[in-house]
């Protein structure tokens, strides 16, 4: 039943290393980095075979001592950890897989001006992305034509028809991607892994169609988690409370490769350089080589953990100086036309309405000075965000195409560049068209899936879907309205371009005729064309220079939430009660798919703040389940009170920006001060679980019996 096994000795493996940094051999020879490192693979007819295989294959070590703490990794006497790693000529230290830099500002000056500095250290866990599908790709290849198809899950497949390509040597051209329904992605398929070239060599040698499904406990232990990392972070302010400078220093946990979650740093340096007001701004960030399973994307791309530090020392400022937390929030906030230090320009910006509104609906001030007597304590926190909400320039082209064909009986065919992965692009596509020509949604097909027929997109991410394919499909509609609007003024003997679309008819004054009619009249009189059109869209982003400063998206999202938390002083249980939430999206476009995003990203964020943890010793997770990682369940969900702001930004479709990510980054930094407000107690470290408020709750207890 064994059709094939593989190794890295293997004829058919002539393959490149993958990776951000190409820094990932496929499969592994003569050293593995980490638990979860690939050395063989075997095909078989079914996977209870292929399973005993696998059990069959003896494989010696000789046992090293890993570096799991990458502190210890920088130490000179550390060993290198990754062989095909270049830190010692990029950044001198042979464990560095990444660093970043950027400054703005006179940072002596604005320091000399503090009346208030705070300096904090910050510890974030490694997280998983807990998808409802597990990673899978099926391969087929095609030894007559030397052709390649992969169903893949993939979040980005003209990027990975390329990495693809270049790992195994292929002509791009020969190799299809097909991208199936999927339960969901969150980052976690930004990247190419190990598993999926695997697959198709395996396809390749054995000459069938190969699927690599995971168990949800390989899932756990293969898939690429958020990057934990220490955050040191210094801020300052006057005796105004308006900010002065901001100072960071980050180490990240990379894992022993190298995926594009090392990039992180690109968004994380717009937080600390870019919300509120920040007169000067200085940002280094280390990915670190350890013998960990590698970091990767998740949705917010750093910004979480950058927010969760940014938001604490704001309200230690706050409390220093004696000011009120909304207060000293509100006198820095960004502003609609500002350009800050990182070349970010907001043209529009509901960063002061968000804030206010969720101050207001919370009760926030009231809440806030409430008695904390008794075994339950109440608190209630404050946080915001800034994050990219129309795409983000990190490729040549951050643009999407489109091609609209209208037949012959009013049936509309959108294939979009863009692709669906659960955050309900197509439904939004669906209404545009709708809103735009008239046309019944069961009359409108979206063809989205298949690189052999759909035209460039650089994929989902950066919360940029449905501004850049919206976009790009009213780009086309016009095209097709062009079209449809001249044909009708002839047919109808009246000169105008002033036709509406309504309930598949097009209508001047008194004037009607039938959509699908024009388009029979297109295709079968003189000159006899198709009622087809392609466009593509491209933002007016721009590429950041080497300093990181630029206009590096074509709109900005801001978002505040009050989240107000219950906390039993004798469990340490700390419960979500309220959420208060409100972002400028831009405007509405799907109001029930908006909502559904919110809850999710506050899903997101308060399992991220006080439950979920990846706990590893010497790099073997202990808890490769969903019955030691705990996720929420619906019973655990707070009441979400939503309030979206609306500021029409003219970059968008309809003025939309995007949303998706922007409900889960600040949520981990209201649950944390609120806890605090709760517990008159800080904690700098996520998850704020029981364990965690009883220890805090004991010390508290002890240093007040001292004093005493």
């Amino acid at each position: 039943g064994v059709e094939c096994v593989i190794t890295a000795d293997d004829e058919v493996y002539d393959v490149n290393k993958i990776s951000y940094k190409r820094d990932h051999p496929i499969l592994k020879k003569g050293t593995v980095n980490c638990n979860r490192d690939e050395i063989a693979a075997v095909a078989a007819r079914t996977k209870e075979i292929a399973d005993k295989a696998i059990q069959l294959i003896e494989v010696e070590y000789k046992i090293k001592k890993g570096v799991y703490d990458p502190f210890e990794a920088l130490k000179e006497e550390a060993p290198r950890i990754n062989e095909f790693g270049k830190g010692e000529e990029q950044f001198g230290n042979k464990n560095i897989a990444e660093s970043f830099h950027y400054e703005h500002g006179d940072l002596d000056s604005q320091k000399a001006k503090s009346k208030i500095i705070v300096k904090k250290t910050y510890e974030l866990p490694r997280v998983t992305h807990a998808c409802m599908a597990t990673s899978n790709i099926t391969a087929e290849f095609n030894n007559l034509d030397g052709r390649l198809t992969l169903w893949s899950s993939t979040q980005v497949p003209f990027l990975y028809q390329r990495d693809i390509a270049h790992a195994l040597k292929m002509d791009p051209s020969k190799i299809r991607i097909i991208q199936p329904i999927i339960g969901g992605a969150f980052g976690s398929k930004l990247d190419m892994h190990p598993f999926e070239p695997i697959c198709a060599l395996l396809a390749k040698k054995s000459g069938k169609p190969v699927q690599i499904l995971y168990s949800r406990e390989e899932e756990f232990i293969l898939s690429p988690t958020r990057q934990p990392m220490i955050i040191d972070l210094t801020t300052g302010c006057d005796e105004n409370g308006k900010f002065t400078f901001r100072e960071v220093e980050i180490i990240k946990d990379n894992g022993a490769y190298t995926s594009w979650g090392a990039t992180t740093p690109f968004v994380m340096m717009q937080t600390f350089s870019s919300l509120y007001q920040v007169p000067a701004c200085k940002f280094d960030s280390h990915a670190i080589y350890t013998n960990n399973p590698f970091a990767g994307s998740f949705r917010g791309y750093g910004n979480p953990q950058a927010t969760f530090s940014v938001e604490i020392n704001i309200d230690l400022m706050a409390e220093e100086l004696g000011m009120d937390k909304d207060e000293i929030r509100l006198i820095n906030a960004n502003y609609e036309g500002e350009i800050t230090g990182q070349g970010m320009h907001f043209k529009t910006c509901g960063a002061i309405p968000a804030l206010e509104k969720v101050i207001y609906k919370s009760g926030f001030n009231q809440m806030n000075n409430e008695s904390k007597s008794g075994r339950y304590k109440r608190g209630i926190g404050l946080a915001s965000m800034l994050h990219v909400g129309g795409g983000a320039k990190i490729y040549r082209s951050d643009g999407c195409g489109t091609i609209l064909n209208l037949d012959y009986y009013g049936y509309l065919t959108i294939i979009s560049g863009s692709s669906e992965i659960g955050q309900g692009s197509e439904t939004v596509l669906a209404m545009i068209a709708t809103e735009e020509l008239g046309i019944p949604v069961e009359k409108i097909k979206i063809i989205n899936s298949d690189t052999n027929f759909k035209p460039w997109d650089v994929g989902v991410h950066a919360s940029r879907t449905s501004f850049v394919a919206g976009n790009s499909l009213l780009g086309a509609i016009k095209l097709l309205k062009e079209k449809l609007n001249k044909k009708a003024s002839e047919l109808l003997n009246v000169l105008t371009e002033d036709w509406e679309y309504i309930d598949g008819k097009m209508r001047f004054n008194e004037l009607e005729i039938k959509t699908d009619k024009v388009v029979r009249e297109i295709h079968f009189s003189p000159p006899h064309e198709l009622c087809s059109v392609v466009y593509f869209y491209e933002p007016p982003s721009q590429l950041q220079d080497k300093g990181f400063k630029g206009n590096v998206s074509a709109n900005y999202a801001f978002a505040s939430q009050a989240i107000e938390v219950e906390v039993d002083t004798i469990t340490g249980n700390v419960k979500v009660l309220n959420a208060y939430v409100s972002q400028d999206v831009g405007r509405v476009l799907n109001p029930l798919g908006l909502q559904g995003q919110i809850e999710g990203g506050i899903a997101t964020g308060i399992g991220y703040a006080l439950t979920e943890e990846m706990i590893y010793e010497e790099g073997v997770l202990k808890n490769p389940s969903f019955h030691g990682y705990k996720i929420l369940t619906t019973t655990d969900m707070p009441s979400v009170n939503f309030y979206p702001i609306e500021t029409f930004d003219e970059a968008g479709p309809y003025g939309a920006k995007g949303a998706s990510e922007a409900p889960l980054i600040p949520t981990a930094a209201a649950i944390a001060n609120a806890v605090s407000n709760a517990l008159d107690i800080r904690f700098y470290s996520l998850p704020i679980t029981a364990e965690k408020v009883l220890k805090a709750l004991s010390e508290k207890k002890k240093g007040e019996l001292v004093s005493n």
